[in-house]
């Protein structure tokens, strides 16, 4: 089995793209593309060149091949993502807007993802990396994938491995918003870096200030939290260091899903090469930004050579 840079688990989806402007009940034409936080990540690191790893189940059906052609296609390794003759791949449909969030709706209930098990969990495969990249999204999907996500955490963090993780709330997925939030903090303690929006942070924590925030989890032992605050850019503070990095000017703002994953591509790539996590949470805003200005969840993320030149065009903006 070969070596993994990053390893990262969770739910794809097919996703259809309205081709148009309007309320999804009135679109008749979609394009299809690939959704799931967890493979934007995935996808994302590996066009960084990183050895990235996407652990789930897809169904043995047109959406579950799609993904899986899409990820080879990526350089994302596969080797274990479960093929499930007895419940479908998931699916969701997404609208197309000339200013704020898209509309998404979702098919995704009884998917093969979510039922995804401690049974499923291979130990060789998720050893054979150096990172855990975890969202708070496999934690909601079932009692089943909360279990694999809870064992690939302790298993992960016994074995020394490095944990980032992204609360990436879904409320609607979650009982109650008190059971999200315990659910949630609960992962987040054992992870080495956290990654909350501001207003994911101030759900999570009860705080507003991104010190404040920070500071919460720093207390349980995490080693550093950034908190992203859209075009103010980021803040981040650890035991022994804190700041603030501005974000990218952006003229435009197309599509802001994918966004967050697409931070936490620069952030994670960043640290796994040896950078300070000032230079980390820099290029974070870099892949950020650039997100923002595609149609797709993932369609911004740049290879190497994009990213640096992206960052190196725009550093004045940042100063």
């Amino acid at each position: 089995m070969k070596e993994l840079d990053v390893v990262t688990f969770g739910e794809a989806m097919a996703m259809f793209m309205a081709s148009h402007p309007g309320p999804l009940h009135e679109v008749r034409q979609f394009t299809c593309e690939l959704a799931g936080a967890e493979t934007n990540v995935a996808i994302g690191l590996a066009r960084l060149g990183l050895r990235s790893g996407w652990a789930s189940k897809v169904g043995d059906d047109a959406f579950g091949k799609f993904i899986m052609e899409r990820l080879k296609n990526e350089n994302v390794d596969i080797g274990r993502v479960i093929i499930d003759n007895q419940y479908p791949t998931g699916f969701q449909l997404k609208s197309v807007v000339t200013a704020g969030d898209p509309e998404v709706q979702y098919f995704r209930k009884g998917s093969a993802a979510s039922h995804l098990w401690i049974g499923d969990f291979d130990e060789h495969y998720f050893k054979s990396a150096r990172h855990l990249h975890m969202t708070g999204i496999p934690l909601a999907l079932s009692d089943s994938a909360r279990s694999f996500a809870k064992h690939a955490l302790a298993f992960m963090k016994q074995n020394g491995k490095k944990i980032s993780f992204d609360p990436n709330l879904r409320p609607t997925l979650w009982n109650t918003e008190e059971e999200m939030v315990r659910e949630i903090n609960e992962a987040a303690f054992q992870a080495d870096y956290v990654l909350p929006g501001i207003a994911e942070g101030e759900t999570l924590t009860g705080f507003q200030q991104p010190r404040d925030i920070a500071s919460f989890y720093l207390d349980k032992g995490v080693e550093a939290v950034i908190i992203k605050l859209g075009a103010g850019g980021a803040y981040f503070k650890s035991l022994k260091e804190e700041g603030c990095v501005p974000g990218f000017h952006v003229d435009k703002v197309v599509d802001t899903v994918g966004a967050g994953d697409g931070f936490a591509v620069g952030v994670i790539s960043g640290l796994l090469e040896g950078l300070s996590i000032e230079e980390a949470v820099l290029r974070g805003n870099a892949i950020g930004s650039r997100a923002v200005q595609f149609p797709g969840d993932n369609d911004g993320y740049p290879t190497k050579i994009e990213l640096e030149d992206y960052i190196k065009r725009n550093l004045e903006g940042v100063n």
